[in-house]
């Protein structure tokens, strides 16, 4: 089966039997024909080795072009969930709308209404150089995309976690007396520094990286991931697992009815 999805992408029977051998393309085969349910991988391997084999068998979701990352941090205000953390080095101002729908997606599956913050150096148009001007016409995307989603930019991240600040200073918000708990990054830089440096500082919980987007639940681990961390992310994977399986069921029952 390997084989058949990668013969016309350059791989030789050989080549696809070779890989086979590694735990990361075995283990992604093993979801992909249902022989377990979810799979999370990485505490040894680079990300970027980590995640292909996911992408080359899995794949993404219908609809969905790019996978994302997010990490959600434990804090005394409650949870919040960072996006792109791991994956998307700078992504378009339409790949950073997907990487909001899919997030939101995400954190909406934790019985959360996500309140999204889009995050830059800029506030609502006091800077209009492209990189701006990029995250305020991704925001554009996902309100026409979907309007009811509850989220603003282009902000700084203190504004964007200060209401009163926000209140005070850009009353017109949609975020104004809404308690922001779901922070997007407009590159990869941004989102890796902040998420890697709340983490060694050690005053919160960090839970990830979750990969947001994929077919089938794959999650994959940082170098050097605790036991906590381990544990903390199979929870993750059964629960997506749960969760994509009971999407699965209710689409054979429409389409059941239908017929």
């Amino acid at each position: 089966m390997f084989y058949k999805k990668r013969s016309r992408k350059g791989y030789t029977k050989h080549e696809a039997g070779k890989l086979l051998e590694d735990r990361n393309h075995f283990g992604c085969m093993m979801v992909e024909c249902n022989d377990v349910d979810c799979m999370i991988s990485g505490l040894t391997k680079r990300y970027s080795d980590a995640i292909r084999p996911a992408l080359q068998i899995i794949g993404t979701e219908e609809g969905v072009k790019k996978v994302a990352g997010m990490y959600l941090i434990m804090t005394p205000k409650g949870p919040l969930f960072l996006a792109d953390t791991t994956v998307n080095i700078n992504p378009t101002a339409e790949e950073l709308a997907e990487i909001v729908l899919l997030t939101v997606k995400e954190v909406t599956a934790f019985n959360i209404t996500p309140r999204v913050a889009m995050l830059s150096y800029s506030n609502f148009g006091s800077s209009n150089t492209p990189e701006a001007q990029l995250v305020s016409k991704a925001r554009e995307l996902v309100k026409q995309k979907d309007p009811s989603i509850i989220v603003d930019g282009e902000m700084q991240a203190n504004v964007a976690l200060n209401n009163n600040l926000l209140k005070e200073m850009y009353p017109f918000s949609e975020l104004v007396e809404k308690e922001v708990n779901t922070l997007i990054f407009p590159n990869l830089a941004s989102g890796n520094i902040t998420y890697n440096i709340l983490k060694e500082i050690g005053s919160h919980d960090v839970i990830g990286p979750i990969l947001l987007g994929l077919k089938k639940p794959v999650h994959l681990l940082q170098l050097g991931s605790t036991v906590n961390n381990i544990v903390n992310m199979a929870l993750i994977a059964v629960t997506d697992a749960q969760i994509k399986s009971a999407a699965i069921e209710k689409e054979k029952k429409a389409s059941g009815k239908k017929q």
